[in-house]
């Protein structure tokens, strides 16, 4: 149990009449209180950035007052308590302060006093909490800057909206194509929300047999089924506390994504073969390639699911959308590569640059990551520039030497690269390139390519 955050005074004393008459006073001044008897457990139904400050008499059975404040800040050593008794004395006194009280009062006190106290200490601990905000907002965003690398708009946007999300206990939905980062984002809603000190468990659904998929996600008791000899634990219930990331969730069956609703409705989990529902405290961060609302207008995926899960959706834009953020990824991983194996950076020359801008990156930022590996290696590339739907188009070479061969090379690839793209004659081909007819065929030539070849025996005569 935790104190609600709208209090923001908890008053602990034994005296219950002495209690009720700084409740009373506390009260009147139009303060939120929480009146308790007792110190013990109050520690652990505080959070960190609870907003309110403790009052506190010293002499108590049980923990007493500076027990009270020894375990408060070794939680939060922030947390403004004031101390109050009708022993007090000079060394006790200065023994509070020294252990961090805010304010120390003896009993009998003006009430003015106690509600001066509390006033400043209250002004105080918002100032605190609205510093550790803003300090965890830069932090947050440097570190998303440094997880999500990139200046486009459509990053920019993706970094705002992980931000504004992260904060929250929605579940989410990533959209993305195969190796435009989901788990990254994934991670970064973790580590950047209050869950961060919890678990983060990662499953593909798509690598999982289907036999097993049911015992892996929801654990099951012994004697279950054939071979059950013990309980395990599903990676529901592993991540309690914490966040469970599912990618590929499209290839889960019908009959385990009806379970999965369930669990997202009702936070509760039960064992294959039990009959306990554990309670969970997750959040959810589904993943998927496809595009769940046309699954779900075929009959592969279950449409209730699809809108339980759509209320808070992330796309993150494949790279051929995101202009230089190409360049800048590259150099990015290349340094980094180059700084694990013990090299020096490599940096790219201006053809090369020029061909990464080009290329469509069909696998996203895994083909980026691999390809920047290889260069800070210092090995030769081939870029595989197949389109999104798979259809191959010309290879893209990163190559070295000196400038004039660069050039043809880079000129080479970009006529070879618009030779993959459907042209209906050499015209069409000369306008998309913006040269000449006779230029083209001249190029065509030096490179040794062909039009009739390259668009299934086209006319060449216009």
């Amino acid at each position: 149990m935790t104190i609600d955050n709208r209090i923001e005074v908890v008053l602990i004393d034994d005296d219950p009449h002495l209690r009720q008459a700084l409740s009373q006073t506390l009260d009147l001044a139009g303060l939120k209180i929480l009146p308790l008897a007792e110190a013990k457990g109050v520690a652990r139904q505080l959070s960190r950035d609870w907003p309110g400050v403790v009052v506190s008499d010293i002499r108590m059975p049980g923990i007493d007052g500076l027990e009270l404040l020894s375990e408060l800040h070794a939680q939060d050593p922030e947390l403004p308590v004031l101390l109050i008794t009708g022993h007090g004395d000079v060394p006790l006194a200065v023994q509070a302060m020294r252990a961090g009280a805010y304010d120390f009062l003896e009993k009998p006190f003006p009430s003015d006093h106690l509600l001066d106290s509390v006033r400043r200490a209250l002004a105080l601990r918002r100032l605190v909490l609205d510093n550790r905000s803003l300090r965890l907002a830069l932090s947050d965003r440097h570190e998303l800057s440094a997880r999500l690398v990139g200046q486009s708009p459509s990053m920019l946007r993706l970094r705002e909206q992980i931000g504004a999300l992260a904060a929250t206990r929605a579940d989410v939905l990533i959209l993305g194509e195969t190796g435009a980062g989901k788990e990254v984002v994934a991670r970064a809603l973790h580590d950047l929300s209050g869950r961060r000190n919890g678990p983060f468990v990662a499953i593909n659904a798509g690598a999982l047999a289907e036999s097993v998929v049911e015992s892996e996600l929801f654990g099951h008791e012994p004697g279950a089924f054939t071979g059950a000899q013990k309980r395990r634990i599903g990676k529901f219930e592993f991540a309690n506390g914490g966040t469970l990331f599912l990618d590929e969730i499209e290839s889960m069956s019908l009959d385990v994504q009806v379970k999965l609703l369930r669990l997202l409705q009702e936070r509760v989990v039960e064992r294959l073969g039990g009959n306990q529902q554990i309670p969970l405290d997750i959040r959810v961060i589904a993943a998927t390639k496809e595009d769940l609302r046309q699954a779900a207008d075929q009959g592969r995926f279950r449409a209730d699911l699809y809108y339980r899960l759509n209320v808070a959706p992330l796309r993150i834009p494949p790279l051929r959308e995101r202009g230089e953020d190409a360049l800048m990824l590259f150099q990015h991983f290349a340094d980094e590569a180059s700084a694990r194996h013990g090299l020096p950076p490599h940096e790219l020359q201006p053809a090369q640059r020029a061909l990464l801008l080009r290329h469509s990156w069909p696998g996203n930022v895994r083909e980026l990551q691999n390809a920047a590996e290889r260069f800070a290696l210092g090995l030769e590339l081939a870029l595989d520039n197949s389109a999104p739907d798979g259809n191959p188009g010309a290879p893209v070479e990163l190559v070295s030497g000196g400038l004039s061969e660069q050039v043809e090379n880079f000129e080479k690839t970009l006529i070879a690269a618009e030779l993959a793209r459907p042209h209906s004659s050499v015209r069409s081909l000369a306008e998309a390139l913006g040269i000449p007819r006779k230029t083209l065929h001249d190029k065509l030539r030096k490179h040794g390519l062909n039009f009739g070849d390259s668009q299934g025996h086209a006319d060449e005569s216009d």
